[in-house]
């Protein structure tokens, strides 16, 4: 697989109105931290849906592989495609936990990709198409453990087991898995320890049925921390890898542990950028942009940013939100519109066209974080990230 032309990136770059960098450092730091506290015999796996969480999966897919990651879980078949274009190791392996539709099953499995069965329709289709083409499919079992989404009830276990019996190397039985239903807040113990005690029962009596499973899998970033006994042999790491806290209370859980581990806790991959496109001097009791919403209450310098809502800075963050220009926070005043902002530079000193201008990351001694950012949009850090246009070009630094 050719990598990523590097001229190409350049070019992009400097032509876009706005750009992501991705940090290496940050991300070796961040698996460092997570095999430490899974433990050296728990596998870690990549998950890489939603175009890597924002961070771009052509970007992403092959730093994580430099870092030592070798299994890379998404939702769907679009999402693997891109995953092949971007892999760099014939090792490394590729898992589809959500949509595949039954007409993909042919190319999911003749490009030997391994997925989720999660209800009876989708092991019949894949046992129709396997006898077809006569290649072997490479499934996870996913077992409704109270999640109440997807997955294999337990008056299922008996069907499921012997058609997988009889379907001989046809099929690959490689793992099994259930997902918690939110390992990130304490509100959700009771259901989750339920979960475990079905998701146990369930291993055991395929164990019994089938043989020993290889991959045994539940915990995702929250419950690497929250519940750390529920790691099995992988543990499917989303949020946290890219430099993110599920939640306030597993940040406060990590803290607590910190003590007992030699690496460093998450750092932030993502820094999102741009930079100033016009400087004006607006004289006191004038409007600025549309509407009415700032109005100068006094002669103001006033700078322009081309990034609007339609590459991710949401409209409500008009009047309300930050960036940083010159290692100082400027505001935001009037309204974030489709291709620009406007901010207020009036107490940052020497501000003119071209400065660099920072949406999410550091700037000098000052940050703004992505939780700062999603706080002022009453967004989650996922959907913040999720929604940064795939279009937007990224780099590694």
């Amino acid at each position: 697989m050719e990598t990523i032309d590097q001229q190409k990136v350049e070019r992009s770059l400097a032509l876009t109105p706005s750009w992501i960098e991705l940090s290496r450092a940050a991300l070796e730091n961040n698996l460092s931290y997570l095999r430490e506290q899974a433990g050296d015999e728990v596998e870690l796996c990549s998950v890489i849906k939603a175009n890597a969480y924002g961070h771009g999966i052509a970007h992403f897919l092959p730093l994580a592989e430099s870092c030592g990651i070798r299994r890379f879980a998404l939702f769907s078949t679009d999402e693997a495609e891109c995953a092949m274009q971007a892999r760099r190791s014939s090792e490394t392996d590729l898992l589809i936990m959500g949509a595949i539709p039954d007409d993909a099953l042919e190319w999911v499995i003749s490009n030997d990709l391994s997925f989720f069965v999660f209800e009876t329709d989708r092991l019949e289709a894949v046992l129709k198409t396997v006898r077809r083409i006569g290649r072997t499919a490479r499934i996870h079992l996913e077992i409704e453990t109270g999640m109440h989404r997807t997955g294999i009830e337990p008056d299922q276990f008996e069907e499921v087991s012997n058609r997988i019996r009889e379907a001989g190397d046809l099929i690959r039985l490689e793992g099994i898995s259930t997902h918690f239903a939110g390992a990130e807040s304490v509100a959700n113990h009771l259901r989750i320890q339920k979960q475990r005690k079905r998701f146990t029962d369930a291993v055991a009596w395929f164990n019994r049925a089938l043989g020993p499973i290889p991959l045994i899998h539940a915990a995702s970033s929250a419950a690497l921390f929250s519940y750390p006994d529920s790691t099995w042999t992988m543990v499917r790491l989303g949020i946290a890898q890219y430099g993110y806290w599920p939640s306030p209370e597993i940040q406060m859980l990590a803290r607590q542990q910190e003590m007992k581990l030699s690496t460093r806790p998450l750092e932030r991959l993502l820094n999102w950028k741009s930079r100033i496109m016009s400087v004006k001097e607006v004289k006191e009791g004038e409007f600025v942009g549309y509407g009415t919403l700032h109005m100068t209450g006094r002669t103001e310098r006033i700078a322009t940013v081309p990034v609007g809502y339609s590459q991710g800075f949401g409209r409500n963050l008009s009047n309300a939100g930050y960036v940083l220009v010159r290692g100082e926070r400027a505001r935001v005043v009037g309204a974030v519109n489709m291709n620009m902002l406007t901010i207020d530079v009036t107490e940052i000193d020497g501000v003119q066209r071209g400065d660099e201008v920072v949406l999410i990351g550091r700037q000098g001694e000052d940050e703004i974080s992505l939780a700062s950012f999603g706080e002022v949009q009453n967004n989650l850090n996922y959907e913040v990230l999720a929604r940064l246009p795939e279009r937007l070009p990224r780099r590694i630094v």
